[in-house]
């Protein structure tokens, strides 16, 4: 096995998640507890996509995924016993890392890549051209970390190069949803995901699918666009207010509907909003293993004891704030219906200190790509496989639908680069 990486390390935008990883294991406690199941995941998965995915990837993504939980511990991962409703995510199906953000898929990774001497993996090599004889992908043509030339030569080739966002051209012409998807927003994702696997696959007659489902999450750093300095711990105990202290939306919806009610805020911005029932001190550890008071003296969040003390800080209108609060409050304790038609409680606010961060929209996820079947092959514009070329994870289409759940990324490269790889390695 020989991987190809342009990047100067592995990794992608998976070390740069939050670790999210959806996964029904039927019949557990756990599956019991939150009375979740395959099937439901199944319906959330292509419905939160508009019913816009091929039903037969939905199926293969949801039935397989709780095997590869299996299979990454199996190579030493360790989760968290409890799972948890991500950001989009519509239920807590998620399961989260020990190990900080996307480390320890890659600690995993990595282990086994050391204990196996057949598998070379070459940094700094950017992949350029799929080599084709006779109909067959046979191999790629890549340039080297000098710009030398690299000639491999290959039974099978498999495209996992991550999505486009980062590619503000490409973003600008495929959209058709947002407004604008220029410059001003930034992304969360790495420099290398820039959809160079989806040009290439096109460059041989790939059909690609989808390229018009652009995900942003209303969850971005200010100035990066990153995910960095996100507060939150899960769904249930934050609400989201904009600069004059009022809720705009049901925080526990799906992404894109955050992200287009928060686009109609003033300059596109909001605060997160949560208390001491996250976090007691400020010196727990958030999902990107941050405490919150080392984003305070960074300047990137803030904390008080009080929530009119708390406005201040940030600016808004402590009357709204505290009403944006007493709502969500008497919702949580079933006294009212939340305004907004919200459903994921746990705890109200209600237990200083109060804390705030400001976040903006920001590229996160493309749904679009080179269009597969089950088997990871890649299919062409006429219907037909390409032979010798499979295809796993965001540089491919049809999964996801019109937008994707939250946790169902890391589920998906998992199930499909497993699959890309059995059938690839079987040719």
């Amino acid at each position: 096995v020989l991987v190809i990486e342009k990047m100067p390390k592995i990794g992608g935008n998976t070390i740069l998640a939050g670790g999210a990883l959806n996964a029904v294991d039927e019949g557990s406690e756990t599956a019991k507890k939150y009375k979740d199941s395959v099937e439901l995941h199944y319906t959330q998965t292509y419905e939160g996509g508009n019913k816009l995915a091929d039903p037969e990837l939905v199926r293969t993504l949801v039935e397989n995924v709780w095997d590869g939980v299996e299979w990454l511990q199996s190579l030493g991962m360790e989760f968290e016993e409890e799972p948890f409703t991500v950001l989009g995510g519509m239920w807590p199906r998620a399961h989260k890392p020990k190990l900080p953000v996307g480390t320890g898929f890659f600690k995993a990774y990595q282990d086994y890549v050391d204990s196996h001497e057949n598998i070379e993996i070459m940094l700094n090599t950017k992949a350029d051209t799929l080599i084709v004889k006779d109909g067959v992908v046979v191999g790629v043509e890549a340039t080297g970390e000098t710009g030398n030339k690299v000639t491999v030569n290959a039974k099978s080739v498999i495209i996992a190069t991550g999505g486009f966002a980062q590619n503000v051209e490409m973003r600008q012409e495929y959209n058709t949803k947002w407004k604008d998807l220029g410059e001003h927003i930034k992304s969360t994702n790495h420099p290398g995901a820039t959809g160079d696997g989806i040009v290439m696959a096109k460059a041989i007659g790939a059909e690609l699918v989808g390229m018009e489902w652009i995900q942003l999450l209303p969850m971005g750093d200010p100035k990066t666009g990153s995910l960095s300095g996100n507060i939150e711990k899960g769904v249930e105990n934050r609400i989201f207010v904009n600069k004059e202290g009022n809720r705009f939306v049901d925080e526990g919806a799906r992404r894109d509907v955050m992200t287009a009610a928060l686009m109609e805020q003033t300059d596109a911005q909001m605060w997160t909003i949560l208390c001491g029932h996250d976090y007691p001190t400020g010196d727990e550890i958030n999902n990107f293993n941050e405490t919150p008071n080392d984003l305070i003296k960074e300047g990137r969040a803030f904390k008080a004891d009080t929530l009119e003390e708390l406005a201040k800080l940030i600016g808004v209108d402590a009357k709204n704030l505290q009403a944006s609060v007493d709502g969500f409050n008497k919702a949580v304790k079933g006294e009212e219906q939340d305004p907004f038609g919200r459903t994921l409680f746990k705890d109200p606010i209600d237990t200083p200190p109060y804390y705030a961060a400001l976040r903006v929209p920001t590229a996160h996820h493309t749904m679009g790509g080179i269009k597969i079947n089950k088997e990871a092959q890649v299919i062409d514009t006429k219907g037909n496989v390409i032979k010798g070329l499979y295809a796993a994870g965001e540089v491919t289409g049809g999964i996801h639908g019109a937008n994707r759940l939250g946790g169902n990324a890391l589920a998906d490269i998992l199930v499909f680069g497993r699959i890309a790889g059995k059938n690839a390695a079987a040719k």
